[in-house]
């Protein structure tokens, strides 16, 4: 196409008025902001005039339509009208998913986060004395009352609970740790560059497969701060294996003078092995077999908000509270109302079951899992009145997931779904792009939703989805 020819073609674009008048237009913007509105047309014509402008040489770009224009600035109004951060269906299976947000709260805490949000609250006055007090005392009590610890902390993350325990008690100093819990969490961030962030000086010990007591002892110099202990919560090493055990380690540090730390990661609050979850250790152990400080996450298997819990001695707790940098770690008033609403159904054991979804979850039967499955099968049977898929009830596992009990699975129930003239390909990808999206995962070409992460209004939102599938072209 020639320079004037192109020109021609550009100056007859709509303007910005006229695509104002549409009537489509018009109605957005009874909903939307002006200026959200006219942004869009703008972005809309802008990619329209460098589409035709870069268009493959020997193309002849014809004149855009005027509806196709409009459709396009109503899919930019509407996408740039969207929550980025949206509520999603979880029918992986993964209880604990880094990737969807991983534990969802109790409706207590829910509750609880509503009341904090709308009022006013005490979360830095002291209603005893009348004048200035600690947001950090709001969970201590029931921390303190669950774990049998001296004193307790809350931080944002487990990883800034490690990072802020080092850089108090170890800044400048060795820290010895067995080269085998040298863990990397999410996000490829590794004990090793948290501990050399927080100033303190990494000592491995061992081999990554064996780590002895002698090793520790041998390490031990007039620069070691602290002995650390790192709970493997998202991995496995088996086989020819021996590591020191937390009784042997503060067996250690009381002899030489040190405090020692446990990284518990998970957190966990009651013994999961009557639900068949082994290895996984209780923090009120870890507080009962001696360690000095343990540090854990608010979320993952203790069901509560994203958060980092440090806990132990008050001494070193007391330290910890007065180092600078728990300010640029500390949480907000709907951490601490969530955190201590969950914290609370844990005086039940019972109750925390039946009460803590991520605890609810992984306690329910596979009777009840089965119930849930047929019911789901029997609903995409019914919409899909042309028979056009294959949807069957089978026996699968389910993962805790966030780094928790790796290598443990749960005996769930699965739907699957797959059909001569729809691919899976097309099922996960409508369902992922459904309002709200559904997020399964795929096997052997077929479709599955896992019914262990499911919640009750899902499978209305699922029946749905399919319903609209089926009259796709």
């Amino acid at each position: 196409m020639s320079k004037t020819s192109m020109q021609d073609l550009l100056r007859r674009l709509p303007s910005v008025d006229a695509l104002l008048q549409a009537d489509a237009v018009r109605e957005a913007l009874d909903r939307h902001p002006r200026r959200l509105v006219l942004d869009c047309i703008r972005q809309v014509l802008e990619t329209t005039r460098q589409r035709l402008i870069e268009g493959a040489p020997g193309d002849a770009p014809g004149e855009p339509e005027h509806a196709t224009l409009v459709q396009a600035i109503l899919e930019r109004i509407e996408a740039a009208g969207s929550f980025t951060l949206r509520n999603v269906v979880n029918a992986t299976g993964i209880i604990v998913h880094t990737n969807l947000g991983r534990s969802l709260l109790p409706r207590e805490a829910v509750e609880r986060l509503q009341l904090i949000c709308r009022t006013y609250n005490n979360l830095e006055y002291n209603l005893e004395l009348g004048r200035r007090g600690s947001r950090y005392v709001h969970a201590e009590s029931i921390l303190c009352e669950l774990t049998g610890a001296e004193s307790a902390l809350v931080v944002n993350n487990n990883a800034g609970a490690v990072f802020l325990v080092l850089n108090t008690l170890a800044k400048d100093m060795e820290v010895i740790v067995s080269r085998g819990q040298l863990v990397e969490i999410g996000g490829s961030f590794r004990i090793p560059d948290v501990m050399r962030s927080s100033g303190a000086l990494l000592r491995e010990v061992g081999c990554t497969n064996r780590t002895h007591p002698h090793d520790f002892v041998s390490a031990i110099n007039d620069r070691t701060a602290l002995l650390m202990r790192v709970h493997t919560s998202n991995y496995r090493i088996l086989g020819f294996t021996a590591e020191v055990s937390l009784e042997e380690m503060v067996s250690m540090g009381r002899a030489h003078g040190l405090p020692v730390v446990e990284d518990l990661g998970s957190g966990s609050l009651i013994d999961l092995s009557r639900y068949g979850l082994t290895g996984e250790p209780t923090v009120r152990e870890a507080v009962r077999n001696g360690a000095d400080v343990v540090t854990f996450s608010g979320d993952k298997l203790l069901g509560g908000p994203q958060a980092g819990v440090i806990l132990g001695r008050k001494d070193l707790i007391d330290r910890c509270k007065k180092n600078p940098i728990t300010r640029a770690l500390r949480v907000d008033k709907l951490t601490l109302a969530a955190l201590e609403a969950t914290l609370r159904l844990y005086r039940d054991e019972n109750r925390a079951i039946e009460r803590i979804p991520v605890l609810r979850m992984i306690a329910l039967s596979t009777d009840a899992l089965n119930d849930t499955a047929q019911a789901l099968c029997s609903l995409i049977r019914q919409i899909d009145t042309q028979q056009r898929l294959v949807v069957e009830v089978r026996s699968s596992s389910s993962q805790v997931g966030g780094g928790s009990l790796p290598a443990q699975n749960l005996p769930t129930r699965v739907v699957t779904v797959h059909g001569t003239e729809i691919s899976a390909q097309k099922i996960e990808g409508f369902l992922r792009n459904n309002d709200p999206p559904i997020i399964g995962r795929i096997e052997s070409d077929q479709f599955l939703m896992d019914t262990r992460t499911l919640l009750p209004d899902d499978l209305h939102t699922i029946g749905n989805a399919f319903a609209r599938l089926l009259c796709s072209p």
